[in-house]
Formats: C-alpha cells, structure tokens, sequence
C-alpha cells in the first residue's frame, strides 16, 4: 500500500491494524510534492488574506470570531485539548490503530493542507503499534469524530496516553523512548486531523468483516442443524432458490445444499422443517445481500478526503463544505446491525428447538450426554440456551437505528447530525451480541450430532462427510458434554475464534457474493 496512489480495501484496514500485512509506504515525490504545496498555499492563504475558517477564527458557531495573527499558533493546541472530554470504554489497541489507518488514507491524498511530517507520524503510530487512548463516546457524526479524533492529534503532540506493548503509557514517554520528538501541529493541522469520519469509518471496517463471515458460518450451524434434528435437505435445493434468485439467499442455500450433500434422512418427521430451518437462506440471504452494497459506502468513505475546509492548491481556493457529515457510514451500520441481529434470532430458534425434546425428535433434554440413569440430576444445555435467550434480546434491542436521533448541537451550527459513530458502536455491540448465541449454538449442534452418532441415526453416508468431520473438530474446543460442567470458557474461546475467522468455511466454488 503506498499512500497517496493506490485504493485502500476494507481487509486492508484491518490487516495493517492488525499488523498482519507489509508495512505501509509513504508516496513518491510528486506526492510529497503535492502536500507541500497544499501546506504552503494555505499558510500564504491566511498569512495574506487574513480569513480561513478554523486558522484564523474559531470553531463552529465560533467561526465568526476573528483570531489575532499573533494567537493563530496557539489554536491547534488549544483545539486538541479542549475536546479531550471523551468518555466510555476506550478502543482496543485494534480498532485505535483502525482509526488511525483511516485517518492516514484521508490526510495523504493531499486536501487537507497538513505537512508531509505528519503523515510521517501518523504512519509511526502503525510502524510501531502506538495505539492512541480512545474513548468510545463522546461523537455525534458530524462535524465529524471530533472528540475521540483529538485523541490522535494530542499524541502526535505529546498529550494523554497511548497503549505500547502490552501497557498504558504517556505519549510523551513513548515518543521519547523512541528518541522522536512530539509535533508542534501547525495551523489547519489538528483541525485536519479531528473534523472527519475516521473513527466511525474505521469500527464499520471491522463489523463489515465480521458479519460477512457470519453469513458462512451461519450457512454451516444450518447445515448442522439439519443433521441434528432430522432435517430436510430438499428445502435447500438449487431448482427451488432458482425461483426467487436473490444473490445472497442463492449463496446460503447453496451452501447448505452442497454441506448435506453426503444426508439422507433414516426417517421422516415433518413434510415441512419448521421456518428456522427451512427460511435459514432467507435470513442469512438478506445480510448477504446487504453486504455489497456496505461495501460499495464503506470503501468509498473510506478513499474519500473528509475532513473541512479542503484545500486545493493547484486551482489555488479553499473549499468549505461538509465531508465529515457520516450519513452513508450511519445508514450502513443501522442496516447492518438489524440484519445481523436477524441471524441471532434465527440461530436462537434453531438451538432452542434442538434442545428441547418436544421439537427435536428424539434427542435428551437440553442435549445431556449423561447416561439415562443420572440425566435426572444433569441439565446439559438449559442455561446456555437461556443465555443466547439474553443475548439474542439483547441483540434485537439494539437495532432501533442510531441515524434517525440527530442532535441540534454546538449552538445549532452542527443541527443536523449522522451519529454515525453510534451506529458503529451499536452495530459491534450487535456482532458480539450474535457471536455469542453462534458460540452457543455451535456447542449444542456439536453435541447434537455426537448424541445421533451415540444413537447410530446417523446415515451412514454422512459418516465420513467434510461436514461431520468439522463438527468433530469442535470437539477440541468444546468435548462432548457428558456431564455438567461451567462452559463460560469454552463460549468465549468459540468466540475468539468466530472473531479471529479461525475455520476456513467454504471454497472458490461458492461464490462470494460480497465481492461481487
């Protein structure tokens, strides 16, 4: 990735906030060039005409407010840190290092008037995993992530804290372990730095790849879910779904279809698998469908320049707009959240009917592996089942959209507001939400089909299927539940590596319809 010339993608975010990718490249000359030159024709801007809104006046309804030559240095600042007012949980040492990645694609492309040593720092941050210290609260959207990007610009100036291997420190202390000295920011630089859609941007890149790979395993808890209760494979079969063609819900029933392929059902419950089974690819199908489209926003706002004003040294002007507002980045996570809350609800019902020996043809109560004689004292799965109960509400609460609560705030000047980052925030609130009811149900369809195997119903042509044998792969994780036991650990390592996108689910041949 070389900044200033090539298209970020959303895995590329957070394959370098991660620190899983080669580093990132500082552009050529004419790229420096470029932001020379922007840097330069803003400083002759406000040195000559006297007048560029946030360098030499205040900030927001405050624009009409004239600044003194003499205190324009005092400005960036004072901005910084009258802001520093964030509150919440912080981010984590991931998703700040996100934030920053983001914030580098905007500023690099060369409008934003800030000095090529600042996009030199801000690549340090990356280069050595110096995490800012984020607050999560404290953004309405618009004008931008104010408060939790300054932030980022008080450490590049040696203000509050960062996150450094493995510890909570200065950014002071930091810098000069490094033997770097802090920035004095310059005019329009903290302004550039804070008055854009970094944050909201960067926690919609992690929740877009989070809940694409919730569409594959949730197309395999399906097909697991079939096998444990005795299901229909005919209801996933590609002449039905060439009928109602859907991308995304053709995508799952393929999915499903191609994982039964080795099932066929000794006995034959229900002409019709109740909705949860049946409907799974209509369910799963429309966050699939969602995601190209998410995509398509994110990765636009994401290559975007948004901060304000913008400046344009080669037609020579200053640009006063709005590119911080995060309206597109607001809608995308408010959708994205109900329909990632949708698949929690449908995996609920699966696990609820598996567990319960009224639905789920044949298997103990709450899934007990204990032998007969002393099930009567052992519970198996009924608190789990309670819990993703809990969470699955949860999940579904959250999903009242965060866009549609704008704020008239800061005197009325910013009286139409994205809450962008909210969206963002309660749409990883949704995710973790869901991939806990997935953790739950992952250990009950485990249990479910070793329960069949214990009771030989299963065909023998599913034996040594790919699908069994990733079902037996789980057991690693989560063994089979003989007797009762605390499974809290067990739910949050399935949830690590739901979050980490451990298992490798499907191949080429299954088409990825969020590339598409």
């Amino acid at each position: 990735m070389k900044l200033g010339q090539d298209k970020w993608t959303i895995e590329e975010v957070v394959a370098v906030a991660c620190g899983a990718c080669p580093p990132v490249q500082l552009g050529d000359e004419a790229w420096r060039r470029k932001l020379e030159a922007s840097a330069a024709f803003l400083e002759r801007q406000w040195r000559e005409e006297g007048v560029v809104y946030g360098v030499t006046t205040g900030y927001g309804d405050s624009c009409d407010v004239h600044v003194p030559f003499e205190e324009v240095e005092q400005l960036p600042r004072l901005l910084a840190r009258f802001h520093g007012c964030g509150m919440g949980a912080i981010l984590s040492e991931e998703e700040a290092l996100a934030v920053v990645t983001v914030q580098l694609a905007s500023i690099s492309q060369g409008f934003s008037g800030v000095r090529p040593v600042v996009v030199e720092r801000l690549l340090a941050l990356l280069e050595h995993r110096i995490a800012p210290v984020i607050p999560e609260e404290g953004s309405v959207g618009a004008s931008g992530d104010l408060t939790p990007l300054s932030y980022v610009a008080a450490v590049l100036m040696g203000e509050r804290d960062v996150l450094y291997q493995g510890e909570r420190r200065s950014a002071q202390d930091v810098w000069s372990s490094l033997d770097i000295e802090p920035l004095v920011l310059r005019p329009k630089e903290t302004l550039a730095l804070m008055n854009g859609t970094a944050m909201m941007t960067a926690l919609a890149c992690q929740a877009f790849l989070r809940a694409e790979y919730l569409t594959r395993l949730a197309s395999r808890l399906t097909a697991l879910a079939v096998v444990g209760l005795q299901g229909n494979r005919e209801h996933f079969e590609p002449a039905l779904f060439a009928l109602k063609p859907h991308p995304g819900q053709v995508q799952s029933a393929h999915r499903i279809y191609t994982d039964l392929s080795f099932y066929t059902r000794l006995q034959s419950h229900r002409l019709q698998d109740r909705y949860s089974l049946r409907c799974a690819p209509h369910v799963i199908g429309v966050l699939a469908d969602f995601l190209p489209w998410s995509r398509q926003c994110i990765e636009t706002e994401l290559n975007s320049v948004h901060d304000n004003p913008l400046i344009d040294a080669e037609a020579g002007k200053v640009m006063h707009g709005g590119h911080f507002y995060g309206g597109h980045i607001a809608f995308v996570m408010d959708g994205l959240k109900t329909a990632v809350a949708n698949v929690a609800d449908l995996l609920d019902r699966q696990l609820a009917m598996i567990v319960d020996p009224k639905m789920n043809h044949g298997l103990p109560a709450n899934l007990s592996g204990a032998p007969s004689q002393q099930r009567r004292i052992h519970h198996g799965l009924k608190a789990v089942q309670i819990g993703a109960s809990a969470w699955t509400a949860e999940a579904l609460k959250q999903t009242m959209p965060a866009s549609v609560f704008s704020r008239s705030t800061e005197s009325h000047n910013q009286d139409k507001v994205s809450m962008g980052t909210i969206a963002a925030r309660d749409c990883l609130r949704v995710l973790q939400l869901t991939e806990q009811v997935t953790a739950a149900h992952l250990i009950a369809v485990a249990q479910g089909v070793a329960l069949r195997h214990q009771q030989q119903e299963l065909p023998q042509t599913l034996q040594d299927s790919p699908l069994l044998d990733w079902a037996r792969s789980l057991q690693s994780i989560t063994p089979f539940l003989a007797e009762d036991r605390p499974l809290e650990q067990e739910l949050r390592a399935l949830v690590g590596c739901i979050q980490q996108r451990h298992w490798e689910l499907y191949d080429a041949e299954t088409s990825d319809v969020s590339q598409s």
